[in-house]
């Protein structure tokens, strides 16, 4: 299921990590955005309350202790909780992270004064701190009036409600200093991380902008894969005609590289091929001088019978090097495509084999046009034809639309071909003695000669044994 998943195709996988590496990245830049978001708002908080702490520290102790409690909570917010009592909240004091901070920035203005700071959750410690008493009357005795602590119902904010010594308080920056009266001014400022930033103004302008980077990313991975389906072209145009331009050397360093080694390759192997075909129209040139004095010889031979066995051989001589020589010249390779009535062409040949007395049949559109070299595959067919005229005693041939193009059947009634020799027969001079007698004549290149024709044009042929008896051979050929 997993394997289905991944594409495969290099632009597909490509992507793939591309967009996987994108929303990684963006995932990281968000949580580590998140963090310092956070850690930011913390330590903007923590100097605001202690500033504002400092500011607390003077208002109280130039106001009078019997004013001093309902002055201090005057200045309370929802935010910032103020208590003042005859204990410190802070119980355990600390000196790293954010409350070292708070430390620093109070201790440039409250220098001499015993500063308590923490960030751990802990008990509001009851009336003796000014924050966690549940009624009137706690607090310092004649200094504290009929005040309250920051516990009592109604309380400002909610933060402390009914409680007392044991009373946890939630997590928030404590503060207490010590006043030059011995007593203790106690602060509460709860942390604020702000308001989340999955909203609409922070979420759109993100997923546009990962829109746009995967969007581009894609166009320069297939610009950049482009390559690979040239290469993929280039070398399925090879394999059906070797003289085909070469390709544009352009692109990237590598991809020059790989395209000249592709050039160099291709060239190779078309003077590779050059160099046979001349050869071996040279050996069918030498040939013709002998075979022409060997001829000329047999004319005087008195014996008529002996004289018609060397003619014959003569004859056959001349077939097997005309055969030779057109199967390496490759003639279907350099003749032009044009428009081709295939329907036409196979119609045509089916009834010059009748007009011969061969037993053959059509079945098809009457017409069916396709891009083609008229005169190599007109050589194909009536070569596959023909061999199931010989070998098989009738053809009938079926011609029809298919999927990617054309397909041609030639159905025959003889014994058919061994299956282990399906690709063997298509090997040049191949003759398969079981079913074929030199009787019928031949160089063993037919099937070779139709099947380079065929494959020039883009197409294949297959052969397979018929249930009811006979070999079927199967021709597909592209449209264009």
């Amino acid at each position: 299921m997993t394997l289905r998943l991944i594409p495969d195709s290099v632009l597909g996988r490509t992507a793939l990590v591309l967009v996987a590496a994108l929303l990684l990245s963006a995932a990281a830049a968000v949580a580590l955005f998140t963090i310092q978001r956070q850690e930011a708002l913390t330590a903007i908080g923590g100097r605001n309350a202690a500033e504002r702490v400092g500011g607390l520290v003077s208002i109280a102790e130039q106001t009078a202790p019997e004013r001093r409690q309902a002055t201090l909570r005057n200045l309370e917010t929802a935010r910032f909780r103020v208590g003042w009592g005859t204990a410190p909240v802070v119980t355990e004091d600390e000196t790293l992270g954010l409350a070292g901070y708070v430390r620093t920035v109070l201790e440039k203005g409250l220098e001499g004064r015993e500063i308590l700071i923490s960030t751990r959750p802990g008990p509001l410690g009851g009336p003796a701190t000014g924050l966690g008493g549940g009624g009137r009357g706690h607090g310092m005795g004649p200094h504290m009036g009929e005040g309250d602590g920051l516990g009592g119902p109604g309380g400002p904010g909610g933060l402390g409600g009914p409680g007392g010594p044991g009373r946890i308080f939630p997590p928030a920056l404590r503060i207490s200093v010590k006043l030059n009266d011995g007593s203790w001014l106690n602060v509460l400022s709860p942390f604020d991380f702000g308001d989340t930033i999955w909203r609409p103004r922070f979420v759109l302008p993100l997923l546009l902008a990962l829109v746009l980077v995967t969007v581009v990313a894609l166009l320069a991975v297939r610009k950049a894969t482009r390559p690979f389906a040239l290469f993929a072209t280039a070398a399925e145009r090879l394999g059906v005609d070797v003289a085909a331009p070469p390709m544009a050397e352009d692109g990237p360093r590598e991809v020059r590289q790989a395209v000249q080694a592709f050039n160099t390759m291709q060239g190779r192997i078309a003077r590779f091929v050059q160099d046979r075909t001349q050869m071996l129209a040279a050996i069918s040139h030498d040939l013709k001088t002998p075979i022409t004095r060997l001829r000329l010889r047999a004319e005087f031979v008195e014996d008529e019978e002996l004289r018609a066995k060397m003619l014959s051989d003569l004859e056959e001589m001349e077939a097997m090097i005309a055969s030779t020589l057109a199967f390496a010249r490759d003639d279907a390779a350099s003749e032009p495509r044009l428009r081709v009535d295939l329907a036409a062409m196979v119609q045509g040949l089916v009834e010059d084999m009748e007009d011969l007395g061969a037993r053959c049949s059509y079945s098809g559109p009457r017409d069916l046009v396709i891009q083609a070299r008229p005169a190599a595959l007109k050589r194909a067919i009536t070569n596959l034809a023909d061999n199931a005229v010989k070998y098989g005693g009738c053809a009938h041939v079926t011609l029809a639309p298919s999927e990617d193009g054309v397909a041609l059947t030639i159905d025959d009634s003889g014994p058919g071909i061994p299956q282990a020799d399906f690709e063997r027969v298509f090997a040049p001079f191949v003759r398969l003695e079981a079913s074929r007698s030199r009787d019928t004549g031949g160089s063993g290149l037919g099937l070779a000669v139709a099947r380079a024709a065929i494959r020039a044009h883009g197409g294949d042929i297959t052969l397979a044994n018929r249930p009811e008896g006979g070999l079927r051979v199967t021709v597909s050929l592209p449209r264009g």
